[in-house]
């Protein structure tokens, strides 16, 4: 299997996965080395890197194998994969052989897929059973000493430790677990030392040593969030990256988790990730000559909305109105989620535009009326401040046309995907980002 000559990362979680995939890309290409990369956002095979056209977060498993193997032919010394529950559904993990795994969070998503939030748990813990299962790889030449043991290449998982589902994703033996988390300065007590009080009372050692062996802390201390991005500090290097939003501190530190259990010093990191201006159609702005500001970002569910609002008004984004463009992806599943994703955006957005996202087979117009009338019955009045439009573009056109000064028109929903998946598995080409500069251009 092309995944035996590599160290493999997968990264799994509700939310952060494709821009974690990336980041951790970018420190171990800092530290020398060669590196392929698949996600919701990406393709990558060393220095040649491409918009992921497929429409799939993880592809299937004969192209993912060709997609190992190019790497492999190409001389990558890591591969980094962010692992989808639905493609954990499918199979497609297996015949990969893992090394790291990568843990961001956890909240409800694809529940009419997987039938229960716990399958949904169930799925991503797969992953990291498979991981502490797989027997060790062999070493690989080029492997420095921290990353083998006599048995060969050591195992690790990297987990959120301020996810209240970190502990599932604990309970398995492996080499080596490094918790990332934010520092809460209520409560100065590490996890490390909450899970080592709860193993000393009486009968609770055997329930939580799997949880505790081997664990260490990674904590990001001095949090600030400002016009240019976010800033931390992590064992006394200052971290200021030109990302936005708390969510994006976590996603760091899980690449530096990640990039600690490889040897890769803070310093690296550091240089690595304050290179980064942004992460394609992740809390992307786009050019634009007006007197107001454009922002496309993937975020297609409640959770990842509410992050992005307290994102925008955290930064002090937007001292004007926010005209916000929705709709609900996913046709034919997620139904539940369309009309929360509707009050989300009327909370919050001063205008509130429902569009065509992702309808695949079933009706665009039933998706949109679900959508809208969470925004409606959130107090948004149609054709005042609630609009309902088909056509995305147009959509996208009278979200511009309303835009005054100081003003931020928001784009989610679709991020740099490359298509709108229509009936019979027909797809038309879509860039959010090109559309939305081609929209501007007319004004």
């Amino acid at each position: 299997m092309p995944s035996e000559k590599m160290i493999v990362v997968g990264v799994t979680g509700t939310n952060g996965k494709s821009t974690t995939v990336i980041l951790i890309a970018k420190i171990l290409e800092e530290a020398g080395h060669k590196v392929g990369a698949t996600s919701t956002a990406i393709f990558k095979i060393g220095q040649k890197e491409w918009l992921n056209d497929k429409k799939m977060t993880m592809l299937g498993r004969f192209a993912l194998q060709r997609l190992l193997r190019d790497m492999t032919t190409a001389g990558c010394q890591y591969a980094v994969i962010e692992t989808s529950s639905e493609g954990i559904k499918q199979y497609r993990h297996l015949g990969v052989h893992y090394d790291i795994g990568v843990f961001t969070n956890l909240t409800p998503e694809h529940i009419e897929s997987h039938g229960s939030f716990a399958n949904y748990k169930e799925a991503k813990l797969k992953l990291f059973r498979k991981i502490a299962k797989d027997p060790p790889k062999k070493i690989m030449n080029w492997i420095p000493d921290q990353v083998r043991d006599d048995n060969g290449v050591k195992k690790v998982f990297v987990v959120n430790g301020d996810d209240e589902h970190t502990d599932d994703f604990l309970n398995y033996k492996v080499n080596e677990k490094i918790i990332f988390k934010i520092q809460d300065t209520r409560k100065q007590e590490t996890r490390s030392n909450c899970f080592t009080s709860l193993a000393n009372r009486g009968g609770q050692a055997n329930k939580f040593q799997a949880i505790i062996s081997n664990l260490q802390n990674l904590v990001a201390q001095n949090i600030q969030l400002n016009s240019n991005g976010v800033s931390f500090k992590v064992d006394g290097t200052d971290f200021n990256l030109k990302l936005f939003g708390q969510f994006n501190i976590y996603n760091a530190l899980a690449a530096i988790a990640v990039a600690k259990s490889q040897g890769i010093d803070l310093e690296v990191c550091k240089l690595a990730l304050e290179k980064v201006d942004s992460v394609p159609g992740r809390m992307e702005f786009i050019e634009t000559q007006k007197d107001f500001k454009v922002l496309v970002d993937y975020a297609p569910e409640p959770e990842s909305i509410a992050q992005l609002y307290q994102t925008i008004k955290g930064h002090n984004i937007s001292p004007g109105k926010i005209i916000h463009v929705l709709g609900s992806c996913g046709g034919g599943r997620d139904k539940s989620r369309r009309p929360i994703l509707g009050k989300l955006a009327a909370g919050n957005a001063d205008i509130v535009i429902v569009t065509d996202e992702d309808p695949y087979d079933e009706d665009p117009m039933e998706i949109i009326s679900q959508v809208a009338k969470g925004a409606q019955d959130a107090g948004k009045k149609p054709e005042e401040n609630l609009f309902i439009i088909l056509d995305r573009r147009k959509a996208i056109q009278k979200a511009l046309s309303l835009a005054q000064a100081e003003d931020l028109v928001l784009l989610t929903g679709k991020g740099c995907e490359q298509a709108i998946c229509v009936a019979n598995g027909h797809k038309i080409p879509w860039d959010e980002r090109k559309v939305a500069q081609e929209e501007l251009d007319k004004l």
